[in-house]
């Protein structure tokens, strides 16, 4: 593929999109208020990446793009009884345009608005408000104009406004065969090279071949070497079926060649064609792209894929979406696209993303987050696929390191809130960086806050002897700088996360065995001085619970054991206490670790507006 070495300034691009009483986004109120829709969504120039859970509206917004502007293909798109909210008879989308240049506002003048910058430009609304009966849907029109009601756009007008549109569910290989109607045919007869349907080279190469073919059939000085016998021995049948002066003959040809059937020939395919369903989805994105690239187009170029990894290896989705980007930058397309892959999540500037949960969507550009430059550039850099799946989870546990990482998920089996079948993503943001990652929930509008609940569980890092004194300050500075819009820090009564572990009376004796075990697992690994031979009860014996847990932590930190194989070991040791009903109670009300639990329950909860 070749690239434009610089970008192409995008013209005309969908700026916006309304909706009232479609699918799932809808008010139990009976009338539509025009000031109030039920989702407004904006979008970006170039490229547009809507993630989120399973049902959270990726497929819908999609969806009412392509009723209301029409697709490529000769698909038969129209509003079905499902498109409804609930009982509702009356449903309506706008989409707004901005950008227009002269040449193409010029084919919607009767239907242009303009914008209220110091220097105007036109845009375009395009409206679709359907009604329906007890037992049908009223004829609509798609209409346009700055008004509320608007005119209705024409034919013509409708043709540069089609969009490109994959479905999820692709069976691309099926797609790129010869068949009647077939979509390699629709792609390639609306590009200009296929513009003149007559004259057409294709058409001229087509004529030929059926000369040649009505010679190999009807030569009869060469008939021991063509099909000259099966032509005639086919004649005399013919003629011996049908009635005398019938007047009927036959031959062998070609279909018409005409340059819709001679499209409908053709296959698209790879020199292997044993390659997979992957590779071929590969190169029928390549084909729809085609719409996009056409020279001299002053239509829209809009490009709707859906579930844009479908059938993608890991490292292939990074490609894709690395050239669809490029595209989008340099060839002056927009393109919105669903996922639910982190991958992808991870690869796409945070910028270019629009999360949707809930009933909303919430695009995560500078004009509607409180994220600054340095945080989205710092997000670039750490955000990967481990830390991407926040985008699609129903609540977040965000914590510092592995640790907690490892445990938090156990201690929350044990009392039955198995985070994954909760939709809680826990993520490791490695270190003290809350802030930047918190503020990817936190609106520059608190009134437009997202309600997804997110858990900071974080130390307290003072010393156990300057608690007194410090401990009221510390924990209040933290939660004043993590908390708001959804967002709860959750620190901890202690010094550390494992100083809290070997502070509780119920896990304490189990942390000295994981300590154990992991310096046995270290030594094992041919790292030196990491072994711990003592005994729980002499290691124990007459100290109180406070010099007890400096003893296990000093422990950790001389013989630099890993924390995280710590951890794992004791994690293991917890699950084997999961129908111990005793232990989990006393667990439970441990106030050295109820933080742990409370960050749980809160993960659980949502709607923290």
């Amino acid at each position: 593929m070749i690239y434009a070495t610089k970008p192409i300034e995008t013209n005309m691009y969908l700026s916006q999109l309304k909706l009232w009483n479609f699918r799932k986004f809808g008010e139990p109120d009976d009338e539509i208020d025009l000031t109030k829709p039920n989702l407004v969504v904006d979008f970006n120039k170039g490229l547009n990446l809507l993630v989120g859970e399973n049902d959270s509206g990726k497929s819908c917004v999609i969806d009412a793009i392509k009723l209301t502007l029409r697709t490529h293909s000769i698909e038969w798109i129209k509003v079905e009884n499902d498109d409804f909210y609930k009982d509702k008879n009356r449903l309506r989308i706008e989409c707004h345009f901005n950008s227009l240049s002269d040449e193409e506002a010029k084919n919607f003048v009767e239907w242009l608005g303009v914008d209220g910058s110091t220097d105007p430009k036109p845009n375009l609304k395009l409206i679709l408000d359907a009604q329906r009966t007890q037992d049908r849907i009223l004829p609509y029109e798609i209409k346009g104009g700055p008004g509320d009601d608007g005119k209705v756009i024409s034919a013509e007008a409708r043709e540069y406004l089609k969009t490109t549109y994959l479905k999820p569910l692709r069976d691309a290989k099926a797609e790129l065969i010869a068949r009647k109607n077939s979509r390699l045919s629709q792609i390639l007869e609306g590009h200009p090279v296929f513009r003149d349907k007559e004259n057409h080279k294709l058409v001229e190469i087509l004529t030929e071949a059926n000369n040649e073919i009505k010679k190999y059939f009807e030569d009869e000085s060469d008939q021991d070497h063509n099909g000259y016998k099966i032509l005639k021995t086919l004649k005399e049948y013919l003629a011996n079926f049908l009635s005398a002066g019938s007047g009927q003959d036959t031959r062998f040809h070609i279909d018409d060649p005409k340059l819709k059937n001679i499209l409908e020939l053709l296959k698209l395919t790879l020199y292997d064609e044993r390659s997979g369903l992957g590779t071929y989805n590969l190169l029928f994105i390549a084909a729809e792209l085609l719409h996009l690239k056409r020279e001299n187009y002053d239509g829209l170029k809009l490009g709707l894929i859906e579930e844009v990894e479908a059938h993608l290896h890991p490292q292939a989705q990074l490609r894709v979406i690395a050239a669809l980007e490029n595209e989008s930058t340099t060839g002056g397309i927009q393109l919105i696209l669903s996922t639910h892959s982190a991958n992808l999540a991870s690869k796409v500037a945070i910028k270019k993303l629009i999360l949707c949960y809930g009933s909303k969507l919430f695009p995560l550009g500078p004009t509607y987050t409180k994220l600054g430059e340095t945080d989205y550039n710092f997000l670039e850099r750490f955000l990967d696929v481990t830390k991407a799946n926040l985008f699609f989870a129903q609540g977040i546990i965000m914590v510092e390191g592995d640790s907690e990482n490892i445990l938090i998920p156990t201690l929350a089996r044990l009392v039955n809130k198995d985070l994954t079948a909760h939709g809680i993503s826990i993520v490791n943001v490695g270190g003290v960086t809350f802030l930047r990652y918190s503020k990817i929930f936190k609106r520059a509008i608190e009134q437009e806050s997202i309600g997804l609940s997110v858990s900071i569980v974080t130390d307290l890092d003072i010393k156990p002897e300057d608690e007194g004194a410090k401990k009221g300050l510390a924990t209040q500075t933290k939660e004043q700088k993590y908390d708001g819009q959804g967002v709860k820090t959750f620190v901890s009564p202690h010094q550390t996360f494992e100083y809290c572990l070997a502070l509780s009376l119920n896990l304490n004796n189990m942390l000295f065995e994981a300590i154990k075990a992991a310096g046995t697992e270290m030594t094992e690994d041919g790292r030196t001085g990491k072994q711990v031979d003592d005994a729980w009860t002499d290691f124990s014996d007459n100290l109180t619970p406070v010099d007890l847990a400096k003893k296990i932590y000093e422990l950790i930190v001389q013989k630099g054991i890993s924390k995280t194989i710590i951890a794992q070991h004791l994690a293991k040791s917890i699950e084997e206490k999961s129908g111990d009903a005793i232990f989990i109670n006393n667990l439970k009300q441990d106030e050295n670790i109820d933080y742990l639990f409370k960050a749980i329950d809160y993960a659980e909860t949502n709607n923290h507006n």
